[in-house]
């Protein structure tokens, strides 16, 4: 086992009433691949996520349809029962198919039975926090989310979660969302070059909300990428932990979900996330966008 020789980058913040380090763990990448059946190395799986807590990691992002079941079944081999001060964030809104594609399920019943499908595969009576995965696999889309919102107010009422957010949602779905009943956070695509959500995550900020940003390298341009290449060569680091500093600095309420199924890199996640940018660093880095 490991003892956290340092604080986590970027300390912790409050969702709801649970704290989590800012720097947290997205189990995603230990289903197989696709995000479909097990992991290569199982025993490998198992030691990234009893790492991930040995170095003080709070916050671990999951589904039961990673897999399917398969994170959802891996967390609970390796750490249950789970340490009082870990919080295990999942989501709900898509089931999987068997070519691998993710369908939407948002019928009262399908939230219903996967909220029970969360508790069994991670041996739970309550869930910390539940996403709503609005949109589709190929990003946000308008509409209302009121009657599968509401689905989930209902079960949060009878005592099988605590918290609630919403996933990959659009600007006026958050607010329809926070209409509805309060939420903690917000989980969407964004990074670099994608900021289309930076006065969200302003308003979020002062609202005390957290946004939790996945895909921290996707959707890059070569130009992009060759921008972001620069800076860490500059700064002696690899282009995620440019990618992850530069997000943890961006927002105090950026909660961070890098996936990994090594030990090592899990370590050199945490390391580069802790990576300080110059005024310089951050001056090139903004000019991607513009």
């Amino acid at each position: 086992m490991s003892t956290p020789s340092r604080p986590l980058p970027g300390g912790t913040w409050t969702l709801g009433d649970m704290t989590v380090t800012r720097f947290g763990y997205g189990a995603m990448q230990l289903a197989g691949p696709w995000v479909m059946g097990p992991p290569a190395d199982h025993e490998g799986a198992v030691a990234v996520l009893r790492e991930a807590v040995d170095l003080g990691i709070t916050h671990i992002d999951t589904s039961d349809a990673y897999g399917p079941r398969v994170a959802n079944e891996l967390i609970r081999e390796a750490l249950h029962p789970y340490p009082e001060s870990l919080h295990i964030v999942t989501k709900v809104g898509a089931t999987r198919d068997a070519q691998g594609g993710w369908p939407v399920a948002r019928r009262p019943e399908d939230l219903r039975r996967q909220i029970h499908d969360n508790l069994s595969s991670l041996g739970l009576d309550v869930l910390d926090l539940v996403n709503l995965r609005l949109g589709n696999a190929e990003g946000p889309r308008p509409g209302s989310l009121a009657e599968p919102f509401a689905a989930l107010v209902e079960l949060r009422q009878q005592g099988l979660i605590r918290h609630l957010g919403v996933s990959n949602a659009t600007e006026e779905q958050v607010r329809e969302a926070q209409s509805i009943a309060p939420i903690v956070c917000v989980q969407n695509m964004y990074n670099l070059a994608h900021r289309h959500d930076d006065k969200l995550v302003d308003r979020l900020a002062t609202e005390g909300i957290a946004y939790v940003p996945y895909f921290p390298l996707g959707g890059f341009t070569p130009l992009q990428s060759s921008a972001l290449s620069a800076v860490a060569a500059r700064a002696k680091a690899t282009p995620m932990s440019v990618a992850l500093a530069w997000l943890l600095q961006r927002s105090p309420n950026i909660l961070l979900i890098p996936g990994t199924s090594s030990v090592a890199h899990l370590r050199e996640n945490i390391v580069g996330a802790g990576l300080p940018l110059s005024d310089e660093d951050l001056s090139a880095l903004d000019d991607i966008v513009r």
